[in-house]
């Protein structure tokens, strides 16, 4: 294609479900840099770490559910064109909520293409995934070509439905509407790469959090495994690229390009995910181990969280209950190469990832960084537990009666129950004093943590402390 950067948006009105999340808001407030006459962001959320962002920029935020039929038809009511970005069940314990992820994957899918046929939207560009073809087999340099990945053979109901809901899309591309006879409805669908950049909500941040618990215990697969990945500013010109090419009024234009199509999108380069998160996790002081798990003993770990997550299924949406360490469907995603070819759309969209790798990387960086620098740091789960256990040990051994389980390592060690509690007020002495030094700094180089510093100090002492003396050189 070769048209203007904002052919096709100028003056239009666009509806992006899912559009108070990571692509869905840097996507609404892109078709509004290119002068949108209106961006709806419809979305289950009423808040985000975007929404004020988008309604201060203008953006119309429109909270309703996909499942809900009238919901879908008064967000899209009078829209030009739809990206359709929602959906549900991509990790941790939503991918185990089965019904959920059907009726949001599939059902409201349908209510989005029926409600496209009711009011005359003439595109749709629909948000797919990899995995309508990757299922756990090497795939290296795919294409367009590849067949669906069988749907009995799915481990997980994300990729099932997703395979669904973008085969439905398809079928429906060149349907004429309802009302409008003459005029018809044009679809695509993009899949892209696991997507990163400053804000990523769903894989970084989990990475973060379990890479600074020190429960990252081992690398899955081999190291020459490769996987795609796509910076975010890629995908939002991806979309935008997929919007265009879905017009039907461009001279000398036939039927247009991207009709009934779908297209991988990815940065073009793809790596070992171990060797991309490393890079990462080196900048925040963080590291990864260099043992590596192979894929089949990863699926039998795998397989025992989901068995025991899904005895929980009533439990799945409560806030204590933690997301499971790793599923069948995440092992082959890190574990078995596959990425793609992005030839397709760089000839028929005129896609050319515009972010490199080491420019987004660089960018997802210096944002963690922040991050960092704004919150409470701390030593991993382990130390935790040694601490946590060594007190309440020491305690019990100089004032609970009766038999305690490593009293004689105590009294070996303190030679009296007086030595024992002398050495158990001393440990206490000294942590109140470091909470007390801890919060006086803080309050000078980290003021929004300082009640957490105290706290964190007064529970390890010098295992927080020195994190904290740490941030202040």
């Amino acid at each position: 294609m070769h048209l203007s950067e904002n052919e096709g948006i100028e003056g239009n009105t666009f509806v992006v479900t899912g559009g108070l999340g990571f692509v869905g808001s840097a996507l609404c407030l892109e078709l509004l840099r290119r002068g949108a006459r209106q961006v709806r962001s419809f979305d289950l959320r009423s808040h985000s770490p975007w929404s004020q962002l988008l309604a201060d920029r203008g953006v119309r935020c429109i909270q309703g559910d996909l499942v809900l039929k009238k919901d879908v038809e008064n967000a899209l009511r009078g829209a030009d064109c739809v990206f359709h970005l929602a959906s549900y069940g991509m990790s941790g314990k939503e991918m185990l909520q089965f019904s959920r992820v059907d009726k949001v994957n599939i059902d409201g899918t349908l209510h989005v293409l029926e409600a496209c046929l009711e009011f005359g939207i003439r595109r749709l560009v629909y948000v797919s995934t990899y995995n309508v073809v990757f299922g756990g087999k090497e795939i290296v340099n795919g294409n367009e070509a590849l067949p669906y990945f069988p749907i009995d053979d799915h481990v997980d109901p994300y990729g099932r439905s997703k395979s669904i809901a973008e085969q439905l899309v398809l079928k429906y591309n060149g349907r004429p509407f309802k009302k409008n006879i003459g005029k018809c409805l044009y679809t695509c669908a993009v899949r892209p790469a696991a997507i990163y950049g400053p804000g990523e909500e769903r894989h970084l941040p989990r990475i973060v959090s379990l890479a600074k618990l020190g429960l990252v215990p081992f690398k899955i697969g081999d190291a020459n495994v490769k996987t795609d990945w796509v910076y975010v500013d890629n995908l939002v010109l991806a979309l935008l690229l997929a919007s265009m090419g879905l017009l039907d009024d461009i001279p000398g234009k036939g039927r247009p390009v991207a009709a009934g199509q779908p297209y991988f999108i990815s940065d073009g380069s793809p790596i070992n995910t171990f060797d991309f998160i490393q890079t990462f996790l080196r900048s925040l002081d963080y590291d990864l181990p260099k043992s590596w798990l192979a894929v089949s003993h990863a699926l039998i770990l795998a397989k025992i969280f989901w068995t025991v997550y899904t005895m929980l299924y009533p439990f799945l949406n409560r806030w204590w209950l933690p997301q499971p360490f790793i599923l069948p469907a995440e092992v082959h995603k890190v574990g078995v190469t596959h990425y793609f070819s992005i030839l397709k759309a760089q000839h028929e969209l005129g896609y050319v990832p515009m972010v490199s790798p080491r420019e987004g990387m660089a960018a997802t960086i210096s944002y963690w960084q922040d991050r960092k620098r704004k919150s409470l740091d701390g030593p991993t789960i382990y130390t935790w537990g040694a601490v946590m256990i060594g007190m309440i040990v020491l305690f019990a051994c100089g004032w609970f009666p009766g038999p305690v389980p490593l009293r004689s390592l105590a009294l070996f060690l303190y030679r009296s129950i007086f030595g024992i509690r002398l050495a158990f007020c001393l440990a206490m002495a000294a942590h109140i004093v470091e909470a007390i030094l801890a919060w006086r700094l803080a309050k000078r180089v980290d003021p929004v943590n300082a009640r957490g510093w105290f706290w964190q100090t007064f529970a390890l002492g010098y295992f927080s402390f020195r994190y904290l003396l740490k941030r202040a050189k």
